[in-house]
């Protein structure tokens, strides 16, 4: 099962709900997320949090368009977004969405990235997704990639201090058995040359980052 998550971060960074290239089973809304998928009339599966950013009337409307409604108090040990994963988690999915989760305060920006580390440490797909970027965490061996022309754009970036052994094949930068360490500028910006592309590394951490320029009108 696919399940999307929906935090809160900027509405102008938020990809269009409706127009989401996937077919997901479960929608998750943490605290301001879940109000972004009532406003978009997408039926709520869970709605989390401890709702600190919205008012009553917000409340009832996300409460009219939720199966199961969560409120936690604002004194907690997890994020909001930490208790929507949780749910995911209990929900049995493979692969998890994340939006609405960049573009606000860096701190929380950081900590939502770092948490793709602990999904897929439980075997679970996650993808991060803005209205500009989509990101992926990775482990060692031979990944594919499909040439998308809404992200264009391909970077590799080291999650661990050095990624080693990478080799990147149908791409216009090609590479053979590098090295990155944390800093490196080497694998920003790439592109595919061909319908798919390939990349391994034996051992580290990478994201994988696809973006565009441009936002769809």
């Amino acid at each position: 099962m696919k399940c999307a998550i929906i935090g809160n971060g900027p509405y102008e960074q938020l990809l269009d709900l409706r127009k989401l290239d996937v077919d997901i089973d479960i929608w998750i809304g943490a605290d301001r997320g879940a109000l972004y998928l009532a406003e978009s009339n997408i039926p709520i599966d869970y709605a989390v949090g401890d709702f600190d950013s919205i008012n009553e009337v917000e409340k009832n409307k996300i409460k009219e368009n939720t199966k199961v409604f969560e409120e936690h108090p604002p004194e907690k040990d997890e994020t909001d977004l930490e208790l929507a994963i949780q749910k995911a988690y209990e929900s049995e999915v493979s692969t998890i969405y994340l939006l609405g989760v960049t573009g606000g305060r860096l701190d929380h920006e950081l900590a939502n990235i770092q948490l793709l580390y602990l999904i897929r440490k439980r075997g679970i797909n996650a993808i991060l997704m803005d209205s500009m970027n989509q990101m992926e965490l990775t482990f060692p061996g031979e990944h594919r990639v499909l040439k998308d022309e809404s992200y264009p754009y391909i970077s590799f970036i080291p999650f661990s201090e050095k990624v080693e052994g990478i080799t990147l094949t149908n791409f216009y930068y090609p590479l053979t058995d590098k090295t990155i360490s944390w800093g490196s500028t080497q694998c920003i910006s790439n592109k595919l040359i061909s319908n798919y592309g390939t990349f391994f590394y034996r051992k580290g951490i990478l994201l994988v980052v696809k973006s565009r320029s441009v936002i769809p009108g």
